[in-house]
């Protein structure tokens, strides 16, 4: 039975190094062990080139090779005829090999020698069993097809964005296992990402920003692929670190208006997907963990899927929602006449908005929030519609397929972290109340 690369993949994590076998013209061998092979589809893998040296010599010249990969759960080794075909030094397999190699040079102490200068990709000829003792394999701790098809029933379940992200979040805690998650929307015009539900840390970071090629999350945004990373390494953390030594410097001025990104403080396993619709980017999917290779490729295949039907549902909604939304009431509550007026102050340059001296938000959604209040100060209208804000030169929205909801979204929930006399309340598809509990002062910068 003839095997395929994507039948041993458990081979390919990295847990032991392969080796290669590599003849010079005239017929001199040379065995070397390799820091990565990175599964590239059923026929093909690629091997980090990282040095110039003889393995690399000899397959410039030699274009054939043996390699010998073997599997952490049984033990079992297998031999691989390769054909080389040619060497990648940017795009989607570039960046995920040199992400991955990242985090294993990070584990071995090796982050000042292990830097990646290609992707060698080859043609795997043949598949050998090499003869040996070996281990039965271990039941998998999650079968990740049934969690898929959970998950894609309870998708398909939604009427509105936000029960949408919040039952991915929950999918993902409860069918996968997966418990520190995130789920962050592109913003186009300013080629960033921004965080929009969160599960599983004590601050939910929602509206924390990141931009496109920054970190796991940002490469794989960039590159439209998936970026997995088995071990922890700085290249690719997001620490806190800095943020906090910086707060107290003579540049805490600066971050005022910054949201720390939730994440864990020592991320060993990391897994970022791009969501898609269309072919457009629509965010990213990201998860976590505290344990080293904790996300497998058969976890990047599943979390692949998933953002898929994500990606589909959140176009199916955005069309339905801007096909049938309801009328705005006429009705609108009096304006509160008891209590401190709150001060919220608007500052044009970027949007910012604060109520008093607390930072809100910013952007688009700080834009949007200062025309409700406007309508609310100088109209006295409580009920608002998504389809008018795409429409309104206020809010200055890049285009009509900008995510408004998911920006609203992510600005009803700092109103309700910050614990702010303000709400946001769906009334129906497409529709919502601005409520206000206090009297309120506006002052723009």
């Amino acid at each position: 039975m003839t095997i395929k690369v994507d039948a041993i993949r458990e081979c390919l994590e990295g847990v032991i190094p392969g080796t290669v076998a590599t003849a010079s013209p005239d017929g001199t061998p040379n065995i070397a062990y390799l820091s990565q092979v990175q599964f590239v589809d059923s026929d093909h893998v690629a091997l980090s080139y990282q040095f110039f040296n003889k393995t690399r010599q000899n397959i410039m010249v030699n274009p054939r090779a043996a390699l010998v990969v073997t599997s952490p759960l049984t033990a079992a080794q297998y031999r691989l005829s390769l054909e080389y075909l040619r060497t990648e030094t940017s795009g989607p397999l570039f960046e995920s090999m040199k992400a991955k190699l990242a985090g294993i040079a990070s584990h071995t102490g090796m982050s000042g020698v292990f830097r990646l200068l290609g992707s060698d990709v080859f043609h795997v000829l043949d598949i050998e069993r090499l003869p040996g003792e070996s281990l039965p394999a271990p039941p998998p701790q999650h079968n990740l097809l049934a969690a898929l098809r959970t998950c894609t029933e309870r998708l398909a379940s939604c009427t509105d964005l936000e029960k949408l992200l919040s039952e991915t979040l929950s999918c993902l805690d409860r069918q996968f296992g997966i418990h520190h998650t995130m789920v962050l929307m592109l913003d186009e015009a300013s080629q960033r990402l921004y965080t929009v539900a969160s599960q599983g840390y004590e601050e939910s970071g929602v509206g924390s920003e990141i931009p496109l090629g920054q970190g796991v999350i940002g490469v794989a945004a960039r590159e439209g692929t998936p970026i997995r990373i088995g071990h922890m390494n700085s290249e690719y953390a997001y620490s806190r670190a800095i943020r906090e030594s910086t707060a107290h410097s003579d540049w805490a001025g600066a971050l005022e208006t910054e949201i720390p990104l939730p994440g864990l403080r020592e991320s060993r396993s990391q897994l970022a997907v791009p969501i898609r619709a269309s072919q457009r980017l629509l965010g990213v999917l990201y998860v976590e963990s505290p344990r080293d290779l904790r996300f497998t490729y058969d976890d990047e295949d599943a979390l692949v899927s998933l953002a898929g039907q994500l990606g589909m549902a959140m176009h199916l909604l955005q069309q339905a929602a801007e096909s049938s939304e309801d009328a705005p009431s006429a009705s609108a509550d009096p304006a509160p006449t008891k209590g401190l007026p709150l001060v919220i102050r608007h500052f044009p340059e970027n949007d910012s908005v604060f109520l008093g001296d607390d930072y809100l938000i910013k952007g688009v959604a700080g834009s949007i929030f200062w025309t409700l209040l406007r309508d609310y100060a100088d109209k006295q209208r409580t009920e608002f519609t998504n389809r008018e804000l795409r429409l309104d030169s206020r809010v200055r929205l890049p285009d009509v397929s900008d995510n408004l909801e998911a920006r609203l979204i992510l600005l009803g929930k700092r109103l309700i972290e910050r614990n702010a006399a303000i709400r946001i309340e769906k009334t129906g598809r497409g529709r919502f109340r601005l409520r206000v509990d206090r009297p309120i002062r506006l002052s723009e910068a």
